[in-house]
């Protein structure tokens, strides 16, 4: 495994293993248990959204997931507010953190007013989409070779790429998060030459969280929980 990128929210590396295995640790991220909303009381709405609207865009507020919190507890947030303008998810009150707090919920004008209190519990992605704590894609590295004549060409659009000589060709290893592969092709084209393409079995991964849990720990409790799902499928075989 190495570490390409690391950012907030994000974490890209790759890895040499079979693309069946990275897409089942894709799938374990939907059974990781996050917060989030999953019932609204609204005693009073002036703002021009309905309130199915607000409970939509609620539900979707990425809630932190924090040592301390109990899974098994529901929490109330309350938000009440008179303020002219927009509203934002920052202003939801509560034992619960708000991960990203300049999320807008709503507007209001002077005069109006809006009261609710929310209610958040933990769920899993397979559930309701609300409950997913990130997403995750991979591809394969792969090399191109083109021709020599073509290095100036590709040093000025892929500058941080990796490029090898072989004789009178140059490999150039497609290893970084943007995807050069259609770049040395369309440069090869354009003159009439082709690229040769080569696939390798190493896979590239991005990871992204929502906010709920770090990058890292998602990738931990998804395999986790694949590790758990494949022993009760054990269990059950040996049973058969």
């Amino acid at each position: 495994m190495k570490l390409i990128n690391k950012k907030e929210h994000q974490l890209i590396f790759s890895v040499s293993i079979e693309e069946s295995l990275a897409n089942a640790i894709r799938r374990s991220l939907n059974q990781i248990p996050v917060f989030a909303i999953n019932e609204l009381e609204i005693s009073k709405n002036d703002s021009p959204l309905y309130d199915e609207t607000i409970a939509h865009r609620l539900g979707l507020v990425s809630l932190k997931m924090e040592k301390k919190t109990d899974e098994k507890k529901t929490y109330s947030l309350k938000l009440d507010t008179k303020k002219e303008g927009l509203v934002y998810a920052g202003e939801l009150k509560g034992p619960l953190k708000v991960v990203h707090g300049k999320t807008p919920i709503t507007l209001l004008h002077k005069g109006q007013e809006l009261n609710l209190v929310a209610k958040a519990k933990v769920g899993r992605g397979v559930e309701h989409a609300k409950f997913s704590p990130g997403i995750m894609f991979y591809r394969n590295i792969s090399e191109i070779k083109i021709n020599k004549e073509f290095l100036g060409d590709i040093k000025k659009v892929c500058p941080n790429n990796e490029i090898k000589e072989q004789g009178d060709k140059i490999v150039i290893v497609d290893n970084l998060p943007i995807e050069i592969c259609d770049v040395c092709e369309g440069i090869c084209k354009e003159k009439g030459k082709l690229a040769e393409t080569k696939i390798s079995k190493d896979l590239m991964i991005t990871l992204e969280s929502f906010g709920q849990l770090e990058t890292d720990e998602i990738f931990k409790k998804a395999i986790d929980t694949l590790k758990k799902d494949l022993l009760e499928v054990s269990k059950k075989l040996s049973k058969a």
